[in-house]
């Protein structure tokens, strides 16, 4: 006879992580829990649960776990294309909901504004990509884009194509953003080099850059704090206080 699969289903109804949240609340729930009630199903002989435990075990942490591609997801027994898909699923609601929270809905103020609102999205990525964030006369937000996505270690910016959608949106003033996939929030000579010509082309049509932020794994760095735009006529806490 073959032998059952043991489920979660077969767990008491006080242990099991869908009936604990909606008694207890979804705070009560371990990385684990949640991560097997969005699996739904596990594979023979693991619950969903144990397979989430897996997961994590090889990651170590919930960020780990959003930065793997499919291929390196994938190597972990039980996880196929739709388990892939509905975890990265859950982490994309999950950082959309944090940009929604932090979302800078006035203007402003100061880089963190910036480092709260994008870093969700961008500090774990594993290629870097570079932003401009374009803002109106009042430093409200009116968009931001993709200039560049570049390799593993560095990112190739051309002025002509962030001034061609700075001057299309008829910006006031922007900042400049992007990611280093190592960790790093320290500007490279390249990162410094782009600056100045960034800063340089948007001087020559009258559009301030109030900073460059460069987002690591846990930190940032502001060229504006650090007065590396002053160079240039750039003073992002001069320009905050003016508007």
């Amino acid at each position: 006879m073959e032998k059952k699969n043991y489920t979660v289903k077969d767990w008491p109804d006080e242990e099991r992580p869908r009936e604990r949240l909606v008694e207890h609340g979804v705070g009560c729930l371990t990385d684990a829990e949640l991560l097997g009630i969005i699996l739904v199903k596990g594979y023979q002989g693991k619950t969903s649960v144990e397979l989430a435990k897996d997961l994590l075990s090889e990651t170590k942490s919930l960020r780990k776990l959003d930065s793997l591609s499919y291929p390196e997801m994938s190597s972990v027994k039980g996880i196929g294309l739709a388990k892939f898909a509905q975890i990265k699923a859950a982490l994309e609601i999950g950082k959309r909901l944090l940009r929604e929270t932090n979302s800078p809905k006035k203007k402003i103020h100061n880089a963190l504004d910036l480092v709260n609102y994008y870093g969700p999205c961008m500090r774990d990525l594993k290629k870097e990509k570079f932003k401009v964030v374009m803002l109106d006369v009042k430093n409200k937000i009116i968009k931001d884009i993709d200039i560049s996505v570049g390799s593993l270690t560095e990112s190739i910016v051309h002025p002509r194509e962030a001034l061609k959608e700075i001057i299309k949106e008829s910006a006031a003033s922007v900042i400049f953003l992007h990611n280093h996939p190592s960790g790093e929030s320290n500007p490279s000579k390249n990162d410094l080099d782009i600056t100045e010509r960034l800063a340089g082309a948007c001087e020559l049509v009258g559009v301030k850059v109030l900073d460059h932020i460069i987002l690591g794994e846990d930190n940032y760095f502001s060229f504006a704090q650090e007065g590396l735009l002053k160079k240039v006529g750039v003073d992002l806490v001069s320009a905050l206080k003016r508007s």
